[in-house]
Parts: C-alpha cells; sequence; structure tokens
C-alpha cells in the first residue's frame, strides 16, 4: 500500500528524453498540490529502459534532489513509472461454482485464484492485477457480485505485465539513488489518470502517451484500462531523421523541430526558408537554406508510421471497437504542429491534445502534456492510498487490496 509520509506523495517518471519528479501534498479535501518539481535531460535510458546504470542513477537522482530542494520535503519512498520493458495485457475470464448461495468475499478470492499467467510470460513481471468486470450465472455488466445469488461466478481480469530483466533494472537504479519503490504504474494508465475526463473513461477512448522513445497505448471502456502496449517509436526518431536527413547536429534538429517542424504540408511551405546547421562546421559562417518543404517531408512519414502502428496494434488486439471515437493524445511528442490532424486522419477518430486536469500547483511549463504520466502517478498513489486506508478504517479488505494480494501471490508462484 501507499503510504503518504506527513501528507506527501512523491512521483517518478523515468523516460527517455527527461527524468521527472513531482512532489505533492494531500490537502484536507483530499485533493493534491505539487509543492516540489525536478526534471532533469535523460541520460543512460533509451526506448524507456535503462542502458547505463550510473548515468541513469545521476539523472534520476539530480531529478529528486531538485524537487525535494524546491518543497523542503525529504521523500524516501516514491511511485515509479514504468515505460520499459514492453509492457504488454493479458486478458482471463474464469468461473467458479458457488452452489446457489449469496456472494462473499471468499467466492470472490476463489475466483481470482483461478487466474494465471500463462508459461510463455514466465520472462514477464506483473505491474497490474485489474478486475474489469464480473458475471453471475453468465449475465455480464456487474460491478460488485457481494450480496448476489447465484450457481456460478465469473470474472475478467486485465494483467499487466513488463519484462523482468527491465524491472530489475529499474528497481537497482532507484535503490542506488537511496529511495524505495513504493509502488510502479504503467506511465501510459497514468497519463490516463491525469488527462481523461471520466465520461471519456466510461464510453470508450484511447489514451496515445507520444514520449521520446515510445509511444503507449492505454484503452479505457466502462471506467477500467482494458488494455495497454507500446511501440518502439517516438519523438527522438523524428529528430534523428532530421538530423540524418539535413547533415545536422542533433541539437539543432530538435531545435528545427520544436520551432519549424510539422506534421503536415501547408501551401507556403516551399517559400519559407530555414537556416541549417551542418555537421562539424566549426562557425555557422555562411548558411545553408532549406525549404521548410524539406523539414516536413522528413517528420511527416515518421508520424504516419507511428500512428499506422497504433491502428495496427488497436485492430489486433480486438478493442478497436470499444474505443468509440475518441482519441486522445499526450506526452511531449504530442505537441508538434499538426499533429492531432494527423492522427484524425489515420485513426479515423475525433482527436483532442490532452495535459494533467486533476493535480493543482503545476506551473504552465510544467503543466503541459509532456508531465501527464508523472502527474497521472500522483493520481495513482493517492487512489491506491485511499483504497488501504479504507481497508484499515473497515477493518477489512476492499477490492484493491485483494487484487493486491492476488498480484503479490502470482509474483511468488508464476
Amino acid at each position: 500500500m501507499v503510504k503518504a509520509r506527513n501528507g506527501i506523495i512523491a512521483a517518478l517518471d523515468i523516460g527517455s528524453s527527461k527524468v521527472c519528479c513531482f512532489i505533492a501534498r494531500i490537502e484536507a479535501n483530499n485533493q493534491l498540490r505539487v509543492v516540489g518539481i525536478g526534471h532533469q535531460p535523460s541520460s543512460g535510458i533509451k526506448g524507456g529502459n535503462i542502458v547505463d546504470m550510473e548515468a541513469a542513477e545521476h539523472a534520476l537522482s539530480s531529478a529528486v534532489n531538485a524537487a525535494e530542494q524546491m518543497c523542503g520535503e525529504r521523500v524516501e519512498e516514491i511511485v515509479v513509472g514504468v515505460g520499459g520493458g514492453y509492457p504488454a495485457s493479458h486478458t482471463f475470464g474464469v468461473e467458479v461454482a458457488i452452489g446457489g448461495h449469496e456472494v462473499t468475499d471468499r467466492d470472490i478470492r476463489r475466483v481470482l485464484s483461478q487466474v494465471h499467467l500463462p508459461a510463455e510470460t514466465s520472462d514477464r513481471e506483473l505491474i497490474h492485477t485489474m478486475p474489469i468486470g464480473y458475471s453471475i450465472d453468465g449475465r455480464a455488466g456487474v460491478r460488485d457480485p457481494r450480496g448476489m445469488y447465484g450457481e456460478r461466478l465469473g470474472v475478467d481480469v486485465h494483467l499487466v505485465t513488463a519484462a523482468a530483466g527491465a524491472m530489475r533494472n529499474l528497481g537497482i537504479c532507484v535503490k542506488r539513488a537511496h529511495l524505495e519503490i513504493a509502488d510502479r504504474c504503467a506511465t501510459s494508465f497514468a497519463a490516463g489518470l491525469a488527462s481523461l475526463v471520466q465520461d471519456e473513461m466510461d464510453l470508450g477512448v484511447t489514451l496515445i502517451d507520444m514520449g521520446g522513445g515510445t509511444t503507449s497505448i492505454a484503452v479505457f471502456y466502462d471506467g477500467n484500462l482494458i488494455y495497454t502496449d507500446s511501440i518502439p517509436v517516438g519523438g527522438n526518431h523524428v529528430t534523428h531523421d532530421i538530423a540524418r536527413g539535413l547533415s545536422t547536429p542533433v541539437a539543432d534538429a530538435e531545435r528545427m523541430k520544436i520551432l519549424y517542424g510539422r506534421s503536415l504540408s501547408k501551401a507556403n511551405d516551399e517559400y519559407e526558408i530555414i537556416d541549417v546547421p551542418l555537421i562539424g562546421e566549426q562557425e555557422h559562417t555562411e548558411p545553408n537554406h532549406v525549404p521548410r518543404s524539406v523539414l516536413v517531408g522528413i517528420i511527416r512519414p515518421r508520424i504516419e508510421e507511428t500512428f499506422e502502428l497504433v491502428r495496427g496494434r488497436l485492430e489486433a488486439s480486438g478493442v478497436d471497437k470499444l474505443t468509440g471515437r475518441r482519441i486522445v493524445l499526450t506526452g511531449g511528442a504530442s505537441q508538434l504542429d499538426g499533429i492531432a490532424e494527423s492522427a484524425a486522419q489515420i485513426l479515423n477518430k475525433q482527436v483532442r491534445n490532452g495535459r494533467p486536469v486533476r493535480v493543482a500547483g503545476l506551473a504552465e511549463a510544467t503543466g503541459g502534456p509532456a508531465f501527464s504520466a508523472c502527474a497521472g502517478l500522483l493520481t495513482y498513489a493517492l487512489r491506491a492510498q485511499s483504497a488501504g486506508a479504507a481497508a484499515s478504517a473497515h477493518g477489512g479488505e476492499t477490492e484493491a487490496s485483494r487484487f493486491g494480494r492476488l498480484g503479490m501471490w502470482l509474483r511468488e508462484n508464476f
């Protein structure tokens, strides 16, 4: 269970382009207010996975220390976002006989105990265990079956896993920074908790979190996360495409992407001229003029590829029909000019840009789409703490604590 120390919750988002730490205080109305912010450019992280332990530890420590200095509090436990390790979904439906008697907590524990990770996931680690619906005698749509009568009790459970090696490296890196992991959360799920409104979650929505090294997908329906996936393509790939295509340093390619980049062509692009520094030039003495249309022509294919991969994953998973016609884009790469229009064309859905809406205290610079995942980790931690506190107050188990025990049991046995 996530425990707030002195009313403080800390979250850490370790991405391919930046490492971000938010420290929030729980206010009297059970709302979160961010009181400490720290972020550093990523180092030693590629595609959401740690590739250089020492460099990643330094970036992580620097971000946490900056947030601690801002709020004047020390943190010992932290909620960490899982963006690497190729998070994947596994959904199972199981049933048990209950003999016509009233459904009790014991029956729910018994049906959940029948859920098993498949043998082919032995090299993966469990991140989330989420029941997405119960059934009584085949009648689906039951949210809480306790107190109901029937012959058979069923449950559909959504499990989210990630590569065990990547998770082990993440845990070691955090420990080397003298912190303990209070909980873990898939970054796409966290971004959804921060950016989506409840009606979107209930009616069906696909959240696309466009980071530097990966693009993560989270599908919500009937208030639950029902599918998650990731694609190893992100904003850094666009930057490197520009650097290679224009023979310019990576730093200049990133600057041009931000200032002049767009994913759709416009009529006047041929007449807008960009000065492109060349690799190896000690002094930029002579201008190297390139039409803006050339830059757009480099960016557009990569963005189209990304959304086509997203469309393919959604269609292959079978959840595409449940998502309705709503797409929400978050993440730093989603700020590219014209990207919402590109997504609408390729995915044939209504698209909006998302940003954190459930936490207070974020400045304009840290309240944009790039910080959705970190803000969502705070919301996730608050929900987990509230569920644990409710269990303690009633002297029993809530659904969250039961499912947490199921997750622990699955980790120990599989």
